[in-house]
């Protein structure tokens, strides 16, 4: 079996202010093509102020959509080439 190292390059930013955090990941796939995904976190007016934990929460959301993004093109792609169609 012929082994191939292939790499992702994932990137995060964010960007906040007193009360929201807003998340985008993007993930370069080999082929040149770009995926894109957005996450968003709002800390309660009562809450302390905890950038990190909006960030952590923000970019997991970011990174989830990102996953659900890349299995629904994979599943495309699998359908394509077997000749089968999703059914919605």
């Amino acid at each position: 079996m012929k082994r191939t190292a292939v790499g992702w390059h994932v990137e995060l930013e964010f960007q906040e202010d007193d009360q929201h955090t807003r998340a985008v990941a993007l993930v370069r796939l080999p082929d040149g093509t770009e995926v894109r995904a957005h996450g968003h976190a709002s800390r309660h007016r009562v809450d302390s102020n905890q950038p990190r934990v909006g960030e952590e929460i923000a970019g997991a959301r970011a990174l989830n959509e990102l996953a659900r993004q890349l299995l629904a093109r994979a599943q495309d792609e699998i359908d394509a080439e077997s000749g089968h169609r999703r059914v919605t």
